[in-house]
């Protein structure tokens, strides 16, 4: 592995991780409605499940799950089924439009764990990001001068990456959130949140 080679794939993955997607989606439905430790614990998750799939491709499981067509497509449509509940709730939000107990809401302990949880499910069930390191990570390796080291660097490169790019988010999202409490801008931001949600959804099961 070269720096040469290094900054290549770094030049990819910044374009990858700057695009629009689920993982965006999730992190912002957790911190409108549970602050920025909501947000933050969606990203931890977030960043947990990529980590996990990057290693699974580095070391070669990844392969093994991609070929396996009745894992993959199971794995295809559990992801693409939690994120349109995940962009249900969002949208229910967005109708009933009463935040009244938002604030009482990020005070419980208990809730933390259900947006680490909806973090880490929405990545690690979804296949694309897999599919993600096996189509990208090759393109950067040699299997004759390579190690497993390499690979792992690469991957894990993606994973944190991403959590740095929504943690940019979700500074921004603390810098204005004033505005965003406001009633009108909270429901179309939960209506498009959750719309985009279930977009992405009905997008996972529809790709061939």
């Amino acid at each position: 592995m070269t720096w040469s080679s290094y900054s290549s794939y770094l030049i990819i993955v910044v374009l990858i991780v700057l695009a629009p997607g689920p993982d965006t989606m999730v992190m912002l439905k957790n911190s409108l409605s549970g602050g920025t430790r909501g947000g933050f614990l969606a990203t931890a998750g977030i960043f947990v499940a990529n980590s996990v799939q990057g290693t699974a491709a580095a070391l070669g499981l990844g392969v093994v799950i991609a070929q396996s067509q009745p894992v993959f497509v199971t794995l295809k449509w559990v992801g693409a089924a939690y994120l349109v509940f995940l962009g249900i709730q969002a949208l229910r939000g967005a109708w009933r439009g009463d935040y009244s107990g938002v604030a009482a809401a990020k005070q419980q302990r208990t809730s933390g764990f259900r947006r680490f949880r909806e973090g880490f499910l929405s990545n690690i069930t979804n296949p694309k990001v897999l599919v993600l390191y096996l189509s990208v990570l090759p393109q950067f390796l040699d299997p004759v001068t390579t190690s497993a080291w390499d690979a792992l660097l690469l991957a894990y490169t993606v994973a944190v990456l991403g959590a740095i790019w929504l943690l940019t988010l979700l500074f921004f999202v603390h810098r204005v959130r004033t505005w965003l409490e406001r009633r009108k801008v909270r429901r179309a931001l939960d209506g498009v949140t959750g719309t985009a949600l279930v977009g992405f959804g009905a997008a996972l099961v529809l790709e061939n």
